[in-house]
């Protein structure tokens, strides 16, 4: 009897901490796009691949910046990068993350009309 409760003790306490985890595997990646630079980066390559070269400048900010708004969505494994020669390419590593900005698009659209009712 004593072994059967450590087991499924031992079980909760896994199945806890593996929940606890991906909440907060979870949380790092809204952490990671819940930045305006870093959503507009993810517009820019929303249509394929793009260089840093391409990328910067159609934020006009400046070059380190870009590059750490970059390495953190590279973190979390939103995006990922090659080198072809000297250009560093990024890509969007999975589509459905635009799904994610959509429903948040959406929810904001669906805040604003309701405070806008209330207001009226």
């Amino acid at each position: 009897m004593y072994l059967i409760g450590y087991i499924v003790n031992y079980c909760f306490t896994e199945a806890f901490i593996i929940v606890s985890e991906l909440n907060q595997i979870q949380a790092d990646i809204f952490k990671a796009i819940a930045h305006p630079t870093r959503i507009e980066i993810l517009n820019l390559l929303k249509d394929g691949e793009r260089c840093v070269c391409e990328i910067f400048p159609a934020l006009d900010i400046e070059q380190p910046n870009v590059s750490r708004h970059l390495s953190v969505l590279k973190k979390e494994g939103i995006l990922s990068s090659r080198k072809e020669g000297l250009k560093v390419i990024y890509r969007v590593n999975d589509d459905r993350v635009y799904i994610i900005l959509d429903l948040a698009r959406e929810m904001l659209k669906a805040h604003y009309n309701s405070r806008k009712e209330f207001l009226l």
